[in-house]
């Protein structure tokens, strides 16, 4: 039995399926890690969800921007993108079935010393306190009244973490800081004026630092599986395993066995051919 964990799909599916086969990864006795976003900009939005749906046990998810993206987006909420490509999820005969399976998916994965997530944890959360909170965003998903959580969730304030945060405020800190940060100020703050996905982490504000490298990081203690972050690609630390490694972009799809942090990767040049932008 394996543990693999996988960087970002985003709708990626024969990438996906190819570097399944390469590592010869058996649904029955092995488990695939997937940490978020994957859905939108990729061409097959809809046959991963499918496919990784099917997996049931065997697949373990955190949601990501793009996810929470589109949940919003077929509630009505959140603003379009042109670049937008999760059409054939909503416009499919199981798109409910689907969007409730995405909607229970947690932000926050934690197993022994490891912790997935798709962007990071702000620096003063402990893991325990980062599942607590990620169990209080869940709730919010699954709740009967969903859509109320959805028609607040979008914006950045309030930046910063604080314990009497209560309300959408609170879990819109939760949400960014799980699913959108990069980097964080001096002060423990979220900074979303840096530039994207494919900015390297040297490009951040002044002050500013990839938060995965803020001093005395509460979570330090285990190690951290994570994505969103084209631009910094694999990233290896003991306590910290970054993965998005741009297959989108033409880059490659990666995963990591963590029984002995072996690095498997499949090429995905034909990614950037399939959408224009080779």
């Amino acid at each position: 039995m394996a543990t693999y964990a996988i960087g970002d799909l985003q709708g990626c599916y024969d990438p996906l399926r190819r570097l399944l086969d390469y590592i010869s990864f058996d649904p029955a006795t092995d488990r695939i890690w997937l940490v978020g976003d994957l859905v939108n900009r990729g061409p097959q939005s809809l046959e991963v969800l499918r496919f990784v749906k099917s997996l049931g046990a065997a697949a373990t998810v955190v949601l990501g921007n793009h996810d929470l993206h589109m949940v919003m987006q077929a509630e009505g909420f959140g603003r379009t993108s042109k670049e937008d490509t999760f059409q054939d999820v909503l416009g499919a005969a199981d798109r409910d079935e689907l969007l409730d399976w995405l909607r229970a998916q947690p932000l926050v994965h934690v197993e022994g010393k490891w912790a997935m997530v798709h962007a990071g944890l702000l620096p003063v959360w402990t893991v325990a306190q980062a599942k607590a909170l990620s169990d209080e965003a869940s709730a919010a998903l699954m709740a009967a009244d969903y859509r109320d959580f959805l028609a607040h969730m979008w914006g950045s304030e309030p930046a910063a973490w604080r314990d009497d945060l209560t309300g959408w405020d609170r879990l819109r800190v939760v949400v960014n800081a799980m699913t959108r940060m990069r980097y964080v100020t001096a002060a423990g703050a979220m900074e979303f004026r840096a530039a994207g996905a494919k900015a390297p982490p040297g490009s951040g504000p002044p002050g500013c630092v990839p938060w995965f490298a803020a001093p005395m990081r509460a979570s330090a203690d285990h190690c951290i599986v994570c994505g969103h972050w084209s631009a910094l690609g694999f990233h290896e630390e003991p306590n910290l395993l970054a993965l998005d490694t741009g297959c989108l972009w033409g880059g490659c799809l990666t995963a990591v066995r963590l029984e002995d942090r072996r690095v498997m990767c499949q090429p995905c040049p034909q990614q950037a051919e399939l959408l224009g932008w080779d």
